[in-house]
């Protein structure tokens, strides 16, 4: 098989095919979702709201359980280092771990927490949380145990299920946790303490699996707008905040994303074949609804293989998408950077590849071009947010390589406008102003927060604070984000919560956190900073200051000093805009 060639310094312009497309948009729509069609929709009311929705969308989530296990029992369903789990064996699994947490007293309601790297355990764990009508917590696995007691604590888990990586951050904090009863923890190599105990105690080792009882999960009679999820995701102030997703906002994705693909051939005048399963390098973790809403429950429905790694790396992912002859890969702009620049990649057959993938980071339009100039692949990638339980709009193939800087149009359930900074009045088209979205995936609101819930989810529309423009066709173009964010790599990393780490030292008195540019992470965190009179502090010593309270992907890789204060605007907020331009002079001084 011959080699991929290295890739030019600039993708080629690229050129669309003759008579492309072979469509409009809207006439595609009309036919994908026609009275009896796959693609048909309905309307139902969701919180007051009459909402559109996929007519023929699953129910819950044990209903896509026992879908997989129905039609593909005998497909791979994850792969894990030398670890390959059939469906039928997750199902196994799953059914045991959902009798084992309704024995052990979780309800209906109930918050069971889960916290691991991408394992085979994961899908297990968390579907048999959702089975029972319990509301699973997916939590970052790169928190510190600060971050992840917080986590637990505000949201009331009454179970956990951990790694043992995970188990050593959260065990000393234990003491802040008496709603914690329930501990399971997997691939523990140390004895573990009361409350908790092995995974494999209940499950056996995912190798077993297969082996486990031929049981059914429990009957719940859950409904579709029963709550299935808490994802927490930080806001601008403050400490992070629960998306309180249902099985419904979840199980939408699974449309959505097949609709967009035969959006996609339908615009070629192709009509789409019967699904075929593909195999998928899965990188991004599955504490994220990207990986966790799009991809992982589009793969369930479909029989894909799901493939993870303990830790990303390039060499390894060539080497995996060789073996297992990968279809999909992706996940941020990164790691598309970093399949196309690495030197070794023309040492592996990568011929595989149907499709690369990403959300989550603004990607460049050359990369866009790249990845089909470099692979033969077909780009894609998607708009959503944590509060849109993923995906909002798609954008794909030629419609992508036409317009590499959007993200794409809303899938045929949604709908976004562009509204004025009050959000009184609806924007034309061209025009900037703040992204709102809406649709069946628009979460019931966040955990325990009244006033930010009521702030921001207005009758069925989500404000997402970012600033974007829709052109006449309906794509969209996210121009900014209001919110003070920062997104390196696909990690969101939010400037309010670094700040106050940083005025925590004893020596700070003024701190700012912007993103400065990089070119296959997006963006990364930046921080000026202002000493006390008489005080020093050494740009190391508070980068280690921050890593000893934050994730280490917050810490800021550069940190300035200035002698005045931060410029400051009437209403007394640090004006951003004139600190990054700090940065620049930096490095143009360092040349």
């Amino acid at each position: 098989m011959e080699k991929q060639t290295g890739a030019p310094d600039t993708a080629p312009a690229y050129q669309l095919p003759e008579g492309w497309p072979a469509a409009s948009l809207d006439a595609i729509n009309q036919a994908l979702c026609a009275p009896g069609a796959r693609f048909e929709m309905e309307t139902v009311e969701i919180r007051g709201v009459p909402t559109r929705v996929w007519k023929n969308a699953l129910p819950s989530l044990p209903d896509l359980a026992r879908h997989a296990r129905t039609t593909h029992p005998d497909r791979l369903f994850t792969i894990y280092e030398d670890e390959r789990i059939t469906y039928d064996a997750w199902f196994r699994a799953t059914a045991t771990l959902a009798a084992e947490l309704a024995r052990s007293g979780v309800k209906p309601g109930d918050r069971v927490a889960l916290s691991m790297r991408n394992l085979p355990e994961w899908p297990v764990a968390f579907f048999a949380i959702t089975s029972i009508g319990a509301i699973a917590v997916p939590l970052n696995a790169w928190w510190t145990g600060a971050e992840l007691a917080y986590g637990l604590s505000d949201s009331g888990a009454r179970a956990l299920i951990c790694d043992a990586e995970r188990w050593e951050r959260i065990a000393p904090v234990m003491g802040e946790l008496p709603g914690l009863e329930t501990v399971l923890v997997s691939r523990a190599k140390t004895p573990l303490a009361a409350p908790a105990r092995r995974l494999e105690d209940v499950i056996g080792a995912p190798s077993g699996y297969g082996t486990l009882g031929d049981t059914d999960l429990p009957s719940m009679g859950l409904e579709p707008d029963t709550y299935a999820t808490i994802f927490y995701t930080s806001g601008t102030t403050g400490h992070p905040k629960g998306a309180l997703g249902t099985h419904r906002n979840i199980l939408t994705n699974i449309f959505s994303s097949a609709y967009s693909g035969a959006r996609t051939l339908a615009r070629r005048g192709e009509v789409p074949p019967d699904p075929v399963p593909k195999t998928m390098l899965t990188v991004i973790p599955l504490f994220h609804v990207t990986a966790c809403n799009a991809a992982l429950m589009g793969a369930i429905f479909a029989g894909n293989t799901m493939v993870f790694m303990r830790k990303w790396d390039p060499v390894d992912a060539f080497r995996i998408i060789e073996r297992e002859k990968v279809n999909v890969t992706g996940g941020v702009p990164t790691i598309a950077w970093q399949l196309i620049e690495h030197p070794d990649r023309e040492k592996y057959d990568l011929s595989s590849l149907e499709s690369i993938a990403y959300g989550g980071a603004p990607s460049a339009p050359d990369l866009v071009r790249k990845i089909r100039s470099v692979f033969g692949a077909l780009p894609s990638n998607g708009w959503g947010m944590t509060e849109t339980s993923a995906t909002v709009t798609h954008h794909a193939s030629e419609d992508y390589l036409n317009r590499p800087d959007s993200c794409g149009t809303p899938v045929a359930v949604s709908d976004i406008k562009i509204m004025s900074p009050d959000g009184t009045q609806e924007l034309p088209v061209g025009e900037v102003g703040e992204l709102w979205a809406r649709g069946p995936q628009i979460v019931a609101g966040y955990w325990n927060n009244p006033e930010a819930t009521a702030q921001t989810f207005i009758d069925g529309w989500v404000r997402t604070g970012d600033l974007a423009r829709v052109d006449e066709e309906g794509f969209c173009y996210i121009v900014d984000r209001a919110k003070d964010i920062i997104i390196r790599g696909g990690e969101n990393i939010y400037s309010s919560e670094v700040e106050n780490v940083l005025y925590d030292h004893p020596a700070v008195t003024d701190a700012a956190l912007v993103g400065i540019p990089h070119r296959t992470l997006g963006e990364e965190p930046a921080a000026v900073v202002h000493l006390a009179p008489g005080m020093s502090a050494t740009e190391a010593e508070l980068q280690d200051w921050v890593r000893q309270h934050l994730a280490a992907f917050k810490t800021p890789v550069r940190i300035l000093f200035t002698r005045e204060t931060l410029p400051r605007n009437a209403n007394g907020k640090i004006i951003k805009s004139e600190l990054k331009p700090m940065f620049d002079t930096e490095a143009a001084e360092a040349v």
